[in-house]
């Protein structure tokens, strides 16, 4: 199952984390655990590339973190981001409880 984790302050969102494989199909063909990562892909390099934030991110086999400090994450552009991938990934997940879960976490 993949876990995926928004961390929320006050109004702003500071980032979220992505855990584990979705095993709705085999390593490599599992379309839906692919769907996820691109979301997940899509924030980093808004963030670093087009934002030109700099920001704490780790990607691993199957673990992908970002988070940015408050002063970051303020930016209408930076909660704009977090909040299409937010809901890019509940929409993908609608149907796949089984599968993926979604959570915000106040900090």
């Amino acid at each position: 199952m993949t876990k995926i984790t928004f961390f929320k302050k006050k109004d702003n969102y500071l980032g979220f984390e992505v855990k584990g494989h979705t095993g709705k199909d085999e390593h490599g063909k599992d379309l839906l655990c692919a769907q996820l990562s691109t979301v997940a892909q899509l924030a980093v390099v808004g963030i670093k590339e087009v934002a030109k934030e700099k920001c704490f991110c780790q990607i691993s086999d199957g673990w992908l973190k970002i988070t940015l400090d408050e002063k970051q994450a303020q930016k209408k552009e930076i909660q704009f981001l977090f909040e299409t991938c937010l809901y890019s990934f509940k929409s993908i997940i609608i149907d796949e409880k089984k599968y993926a879960k979604l959570e915000v976490e106040n900090v």
